[in-house]
């Protein structure tokens, strides 16, 4: 045990004192409020264009709808309906009227041309093409456009007072979400998929950036001799656990860090936005249970050391950057794939997808935290999920310690499967 803790001070303390650890520890807080602030700046300064109305309207539904399209517009901010041609035709003038409408935009003075196809029931017909065609807030406002003065065309030509038409459809409704637990109201629903999604993609990228440490630190040890003279004095299994943990200390340390100034950061944004002249609505984080932040260290911590033993076990099997790229490639891919789960199981966190990536030990550590994060998860599952990862854990250990006993100090051509099979039955 005395060896054990030597090894995982020199870790940590090479690693801490290091000029990386400074910096990065620096950086990472200045880039989490980068993303907090600088997209809140843009969103609320963001506006559609300012000449959106300037383009063609070919209206073939014959029933005015393009005119009314038009004079919703306004002409973006300076009133003007001229900006907009609105072009009535029949269904089989479309082509040509679109092949004019393009040299119009290719030449710069029109934005683009909306269709209105004939058929307004059931479906309408709406296409559009321009120069704005990949900007979301143009598209979002044209779209709302066209859809609230389909509406009204619709409700006129069942015979609907216009006035009425006005008042039903004039309404701008935003809904505001607020997600219940057992404990009562627990916040926003939006704040607590948000929270949801940045617990998950930390742990992601932490569990990974770390592993790769282990990997690299070996790989050092073996290329310089260092390991021959260490395992000398203590075993490898001891020198592999306490590279693991020590390394694991550091990433909890700039973990904790780098949280704490994130949660001052967004307790003090008000001022700071303020002296960017932005506003943002007032929101509240979601409430976290204590049980709930020990599970989600409990799942960082395990998950850690799952990726961190296989990374080290690759580590001792190679001598060189390329053979370790190679080799990691599979370990890699799983932590990649289950990022690519992150979304699906935040559109459904009670589906039968999430349900079983919680309980694989490769993707558990992720999917998991993102669950307890977002719903109540069933005593029984968290209990199967982490007897499952303490499992997965414990064959990683078990597996990365009699490889890394053997390649440590093998050099040359990187083992083959046969090979690694032949050292784990020689060490066992």
């Amino acid at each position: 045990m005395h060896k054990l803790w030597i090894v995982i001070r020199r870790e940590f303390l090479e690693r801490v004192r290091s000029r990386w650890f400074i910096v990065s520890t620096i950086l990472v807080p200045l880039l989490m409020g980068l993303v907090i602030v600088v997209p809140i700046v843009f969103a609320t300064r963001a506006t559609p264009s300012n000449d959106l109305a300037r383009i063609t309207i070919i209206d073939v539904s014959g029933t005015g709808l393009g005119k009314a399209v038009a004079f919703s517009l306004e002409g973006g901010i300076t009133g003007d309906t001229s900006l907009t041609q609105v072009i009535p035709l029949a269904p089989a003038e479309v082509a040509a009227a679109e092949s004019t409408a393009t040299r119009e935009v290719l030449a710069g003075r029109k934005k683009g041309y909306l269709v209105l196809g004939p058929a307004l029931w059931p479906v309408p017909a709406v296409r559009y093409a321009g120069s704005n065609a990949t900007s979301p807030l143009d598209m979002n406002r044209l779209q709302r456009t066209v859809r609230d003065q389909l509406i009204a065309t619709r409700l006129r030509t069942a015979g609907m007072d216009p006035k009425q038409v006005d008042a039903l459809t004039g309404l701008d409704v935003q809904m505001a979400t607020e997600r219940l637990t057992a404990r009562g109201r627990g916040g926003s629903g939006e704040m607590s998929t948000l929270v949801a999604f940045f617990v998950a993609f930390v742990l992601y990228i932490t569990i990974f950036f770390y592993g790769q440490i282990v990997l690299r630190g070996v790989m050092e040890e073996k290329q310089t001799r260092v390991a021959e003279t260490v395992v000398s004095s203590v075993r490898p299994e001891t020198l592999l656990l306490g590279k693991i943990l020590g390394v694991g200390a550091v990433a909890a340390l700039q973990l904790f860090i780098s949280t704490v100034a994130t949660l001052l950061l967004i307790r003090e944004r008000g001022p700071l936005l303020a002296r960017l002249h932005t506003t943002v609505p007032p929101f509240e984080l979601p409430h976290v249970a204590p049980a709930t932040a020990v599970l989600l260290l409990v799942y960082f911590a395990l998950g850690y050391v799952v990726y961190a033993a296989l990374f080290a076990a690759i580590g001792s099997m190679v001598s060189s950057e390329q053979d370790a790229q190679q080799v990691q490639l599979p370990i890699s891919l799983l932590l990649v794939l289950t990022a690519t789960f992150i979304q699906p199981v935040i559109f459904a966190p009670e589906g039968r997808l999430a349900d079983v990536l919680s309980i694989v030990p490769f993707s558990s550590p992720i999917i998991m935290p993102l669950r307890l994060s977002l719903v109540p998860v069933g005593a029984w599952r968290v209990v199967a999920s982490l007897a499952v990862l303490v499992g997965g854990c414990w064959l990683a250990v078990w597996l990365a310690a009699r490889i890394y006993r053997t390649g440590l100090l093998m050099y040359g051509k990187r083992p083959s499967l046969r090979e690694l099979v032949r050292w784990i039955r020689a060490s066992t």
